[in-house]
């Protein structure tokens, strides 16, 4: 299945994106998108319900918003340099460990909505990433069970300011969480619509022009070993996102470097999952 949660930001209803690329309204079902859904067993319920019921569903114009395809989760839980030429042109080691941060849950906005540029902000700039929903309650999760604990897969943009992130205390939270920082979707993909996370093929343009291209092969923390690595320092809650890290091609690691100013269009996808697009603005 895939997931999707359209309308007014804020206001937004459950749906569900078809195999022909038709949305249907699913607000009939009576649950949202949330830990409660992911740990109770909705996504069950729900393809029992579609069986009866998707044909009668209201269709969803496709000129309609799409908001993030979860109510808001616990936390969003990034890995930091997972990606050996994304570490070489931030000038970081190679981790030997995951390196994790978070970015704050207020940063989460829809697939196609704005990024705004914040105030005093010199440095923003673009991460194309492979995102994962939790499924259920993880803790102390072996490396082989941890595909047992995912709901499905998401495209993340992980915004970033750099200047907050590396020259302001040293605290990357500062430079990930500022409003509109995570756009997320189109739609969350179940796990079964991907057949290996480990092996996608990943994308960023600014302005038509590609910077990032990339795969998740080339991944130095496989999927598996995150989930399992990161439920070891925290438990993890059903509809909680981990976020997988980026390939190289991001704005700091050019040269000159390059961030983005208002009026610059960000689009990027990944196999499986969709596209995206944003429009940096102005912060008002």
């Amino acid at each position: 299945m895939k997931l999707i949660r359209f309308g007014e930001a804020g206001k937004e209803k459950p749906g569900i994106q078809l195999k022909n690329d038709e949305r249907i309204d699913v607000s009939k079902f009576g649950e949202d998108f949330d830990e409660k859904f992911f740990e109770t067993g909705g996504l069950d319920r729900l393809r029992q319900w579609l069986d009866k019921n998707a044909d009668d569903s209201p269709r969803i114009s496709k000129d309609t918003r799409l908001g993030p395809p979860l109510k808001r989760p616990s936390k969003l839980v990034c890995v930091g340099l997972n990606y050996e030429k994304h570490a070489e042109e931030s000038g970081a080691d190679i981790p030997k460990e995951p390196v994790l941060f978070f970015k704050s849950t207020t940063a989460i906005t829809g697939p196609n909505d704005s990024v705004t540029i914040p105030k005093g902000s010199k440095k923003t700039d673009w991460e194309v990433e492979l995102a994962i929903v939790i499924g259920k309650k993880a803790s102390y999760v072996e490396e082989k069970d941890a595909q047992d604990y995912i709901a499905g897969y998401v495209l993340h943009n992980d915004v970033s300011e750099r200047e907050f992130q590396g020259e302001r205390g040293g605290q990357w939270c500062k430079g990930k969480g500022c409003d509109t920082f995570a756009p997320l979707g189109p739609f969350i993909a179940t796990k079964d619509e991907i057949k290996d996370p480990n092996n996608l093929k990943l994308w960023l343009e600014l302005n038509g022009e590609r910077l990032q291209d990339s795969t998740t092969a080339d991944f130095i923390f496989k999927v598996e070993e995150v989930v399992s690595y990161i439920s070891k320092f925290m438990t993890l809650l059903p509809g909680d996102v981990i976020s997988t890290g980026t390939p190289s091609g991001v704005g700091l690691g050019l040269k000159p470097p390059k961030y983005l100013k208002p009026g610059d269009i960000m689009e990027l996808g990944i196999d499986g999952l969709g596209t995206s697009k944003q429009e940096a603005v102005a912060y008002k």
